[in-house]
């Protein structure tokens, strides 16, 4: 019985991903042929790009396993599965979405991040993230605009990580490594702006359009600022010759959060669709084309927002 309610529950999942994936206009074909073949094309990219890229590659599964903690998600699993049932469940989703990951980490002949991305994919799907408490993670952030506040107290436990990076970068005297932590740290606040809010969050802002999307940049730009404070502040001391480059990926790091809040209101009431990932993907690869996203993406936030504010 519970074999077959397992099935279930995964066919259910699938048809939930398709009818998610038609709803922000990505054909089921793209999905099944474009969308594999981008993910490794991209895959290619990071591994000739950076030495870090393993890094990267765990890290960046690891905040998507992350995603099937969410405590009342668990919560339902568990009034449908028995304990030991639930805990199988849980770890084939999260072995699953870490499968992408895994299978190239392992043409790449890096075993050993194979064997750490599985267990501790394995080890999230066994961890209760759901403490029934009052407490509130507090945040040095506002509550508006909220993403950051939301952002951080979901996943405040991956900055010690990458201050940690940052003052190994110190020691083993490695500079890109000191790199990495502030672009890991931004690629986090990138997934803050995934989920487009309720309309009454931005009506209350009583503002134009325009002046919307300036506050929700400035702001970004501070609280992203502050996040990357002690890289900003250590580096310069150890690495004083690299300044420069250091506070360039810092604008390059800031410039990419304007271009993901402008695609998501570009999107705006709807997720980020295909066309605008897809857009998203070559600013990563070619960052010169977005002296035209960023125009172009600014136009449509303004047009979705238009309705919702005075202009």
């Amino acid at each position: 019985m519970s074999l077959l309610l397992m099935k279930e529950y995964f066919l259910l999942q699938q048809k939930m991903l398709h009818r998610k994936l038609l709803d922000v206009g990505i054909p089921l074909w793209a999905a099944y042929a474009i969308v594999p073949i981008a993910f490794v094309l991209l895959s290619y990219y990071l591994f000739f790009k950076t030495e870090f890229a393993a890094y990267i590659y765990v890290f960046t599964a690891l905040s998507f396993v992350a995603e099937l903690s969410e405590p009342k998600r668990n919560d339902f699993l568990k009034s449908m599965f028995g304990s030991s049932d639930y805990a199988i469940v849980r770890m084939l989703e999260n072995l699953f979405l870490s499968f992408p990951f895994l299978l190239f980490l392992a043409y790449k002949g890096l075993f050993l991040f194979v064997l750490v991305l599985g267990l501790l994919a394995i080890f999230m799907a066994l961890f209760n993230f759901n403490t029934n408490t009052n407490f509130t993670i507090p945040t040095p952030f506002g509550k508006k605009p909220f993403e950051f506040a939301v952002g951080f107290r979901k996943t405040f436990f991956v900055f010690p990580i990458a201050y940690f990076f940052t003052i190994m970068s110190i020691y083993a005297g490695n500079f890109n490594l000191g790199i990495f932590s502030m672009i890991f740290i931004a690629l986090i606040c990138l997934f803050y702006y995934s989920n487009p809010e309720n309309k009454y969050y931005i009506w209350n802002f009583s503002t134009t359009p325009k002046m919307f999307l300036f506050e929700k940049i400035k702001i970004c730009f501070a609280y992203f600022t502050l996040l990357s404070l002690p890289i900003l502040v250590l580096l310069p001391i150890f690495f004083f010759e690299n300044t420069l480059i250091l506070f360039g990926f810092f604008f390059l790091c800031q410039i990419y959060l304007t271009t993901i809040i402008l695609a998501k209101y570009a999107a705006y009431p709807y997720e980020i669709n295909f066309l605008q990932g897809i857009l998203l993907a070559i600013s990563l690869m070619f960052p010169p084309t977005l002296i035209g996203i960023i125009p172009f993406f600014y136009t449509k936030s303004v047009k979705n927002l238009k309705p919702i504010l005075n202009d």
